[in-house]
């Protein structure tokens, strides 16, 4: 196996057991002993992998891993922080949001 491969499967692994971790201290309602630099790397991480995959492979898939994962209000909070965090407004995000995609009937 190439190293490559190697941490590929150390990534997958790695973050099946953090969305286990994090679903569970969702669920207990404990999330207040989880560090913001925590939430920050999660954030960072999926963020530029999912913005690299989608533009490098030009594809597109769902960044959940189901229709149930997240919530509505789960996706506005989120999205309106990161959108705060590099100075974009929503007239940015609307240019975005209507480009074409490739993949799309």
């Amino acid at each position: 196996m190439s190293s490559s491969d190697e941490q590929t499967q150390e990534l997958d692994q790695a973050a099946t057991r953090v969305l286990e971790i994090a679903e569970r201290a969702l669920l207990d309602g404990q999330t207040e002993n989880i560090s913001d630099e925590t939430v920050q790397r999660l954030l960072t991480a999926g963020t530029r992998l999912f913005a690299n995959k989608v533009e490098m492979e030009d594809r597109y898939f769902s960044p959940y891993t189901g229709p149930e994962a997240v919530t509505a209000t789960d996706v506005v909070m989120t999205c309106s922080d990161m959108l705060r965090a590099v100075n974009l407004s929503t007239f940015d995000l609307a240019m975005w949001f209507q480009r074409p995609r490739s993949n799309e009937e």
